[in-house]
């Protein structure tokens, strides 16, 4: 039995925000039945309305993240999806990737054990237009995440430089260049802070491979549960494998054609274990 969580994104239906998720008519049928769905942390065996925020988990025999139409989908249209992707499953590189299972165009990456929103692109020109996006820095990506230590970020921009190193499968943040480095741009704020762990929002102002790990690790912040960049045994004490970070917003800001038509539209969604923050947030 395979146990799901995610957060509303919308007022509605149970059944709605259930077939949003990526769920067929049969499956949502069945866990009502059973009472395998629960809403907030109480079984419903009726379709009841959702609040949006509120925390839906259900419980299946399927292993969803191995299908390819079961992704929540928070938008779609003839030319991209936006979908929350979930831990534990890569954007591209393999045959149970998102690009293969979904059979679209990945245009940019989250890490495997990352959440949040990813876009992808159904066709050539809309991967077209993405791409010139993102190189024009015309899509805007917030993330939050929990990192280790009493952080006290203030909104300002943090320049670093970094280095893949292909061998290790890992990414050297240096404060000064080295051969074959790129300059890179995080804007880092401390939303929460606390004796063992802080909430920090992360601004990508340059998007390279593992940016936002590598520069909070730099800096003496690594994010909760990333063993690769952070304190292994201290994740392991805390029981965190994963690590807490989640790309909550997205902003299309000047899209070429054939997108121009989602010019100031903006995706804001929750996750659990940032849920209240994350409305603070939204109200401010």
């Amino acid at each position: 039995m395979y146990k799901y969580e995610f957060i509303a994104d919308k007022s509605g239906k149970l059944s709605d925000a259930l077939y949003s998720f990526g769920l067929k008519p049969s499956q949502v049928s069945k866990l009502l039945k059973n009472k395998d769905v629960r809403i907030d942390n109480i079984k419903y065996n009726f379709d009841a309305l959702v609040d949006e925020g509120q925390n839906i988990t259900f419980f299946i025999n399927e292993n969803l993240e191995e299908s390819a139409k079961n992704f929540n989908i928070i938008y779609e249209d003839e030319n991209i999806v936006v979908i929350n992707k979930p831990a534990g499953v890569e954007v591209t590189g393999s045959e149970k990737s998102i690009d293969k299972l979904m059979n679209m165009r990945a245009v940019h990456r989250l890490d495997k054990n990352t959440k949040g929103l990813l876009i992808l692109a159904k066709n050539k020109e809309a991967e077209h237009s993405l791409l010139k996006a993102f190189k024009e820095h015309n899509i805007e990506k917030h993330y939050v995440c929990e990192v280790l230590g009493n952080s006290d970020y203030k909104g300002k921009v943090y320049e670093a430089y970094l280095k893949k190193n292909s061998k290790l499968a890992i990414v050297q943040v240096t404060k000064d260049y080295q051969p074959n480095s790129a300059k890179i741009l995080t804007q880092f704020k401390t939303i929460k802070k606390g004796n063992k762990t802080s909430v920090v929002e992360c601004n990508l102002l340059t998007g390279k491979t593992h940016q936002i790990r590598a520069h909070l690790a730099f800096l003496g912040n690594p994010i909760l549960g990333d063993d690769k960049y952070g304190n292994k045994e201290l994740n392991k004490t805390l029981k965190e494998n994963k690590q807490k970070l989640f790309c909550y917003f997205l902003k299309f800001v000047n899209l070429s054609a054939p997108l121009e038509y989602l010019n100031q539209k903006e995706f804001f969604i929750y996750d659990k274990w940032c849920e209240n923050i994350l409305k603070a947030l939204k109200k401010n």
